[in-house]
């Protein structure tokens, strides 16, 4: 495995080795000592997966603490445009993102700490998605920002008129209109710790 890091401390992407032949493939999707060595202590305790037809987003997500989550996130099958915002009060790239095409042939992945919000749009016909969480899911913590917040300027690649969205998502507000009390000294000491 390899690690690609990126603008937004924290965030960083991994790329597989990955052994093909002509029966097929293999890689190693998690490795627990690698993981430690190169990105720090995380306990993830649940596998989410979701399928997702084109224009499909979901997102931008996060839980309020103390419910908030760290993501190893990656698409199994088809592409997705995967997003990743700092949301993290004092960081100095609050408000700033990671974009990157996560697909079933690059096998990429991408881990996002505490204290970013996240989403991805599906840009193939359809996308199976997976990711690792360290938090149990808490529906009354649950919150998020709006996929078009022109603050933070991401470029999802399709246009507004393809982009479906849940009725909850629809209904996501902007960056300065949210509360999101993840102190980035704080996130930083839990990471390292």
């Amino acid at each position: 495995m390899e690690i690609v890091e990126t603008e937004v401390e924290g965030v960083v992407i991994i790329e597989p080795r990955v052994f093909g032949d002509s029966r097929g493939y293999f890689f190693e999707s998690y490795n627990e000592t690698f993981f430690k060595k190169h990105i720090g202590s995380v306990n993830f305790i649940q596998d989410n997966e979701s399928r997702s037809t084109r224009g499909v987003l979901r997102g931008l997500h996060f839980q309020r603490p103390p419910f908030e989550q760290a993501k190893l996130v990656r698409c199994i099958i088809g592409e997705v445009l995967d997003v990743a915002v700092d949301i993290r009060i004092g960081s100095p790239t609050f408000g700033k993102h990671v974009a990157v095409l996560l697909s079933g042939d690059n096998k990429r992945q991408m881990y996002i700490p505490r204290g970013f919000a996240h989403g991805f749009v599906v840009l193939s016909e359809e996308a199976v998605f997976s990711y690792k969480v360290d938090n149990a899911y808490a529906p009354d913590y649950d919150s998020g920002i709006a996929y078009n917040d022109p603050f933070l300027s991401i470029d999802w690649i399709l246009k507004d008129e393809q982009i479906l969205l849940s009725d909850k998502d629809k209904r996501l507000k902007r960056l300065r209109d949210i509360t999101a009390p993840f102190i980035y000294s704080e996130l930083c000491a839990f990471t390292e710790g």
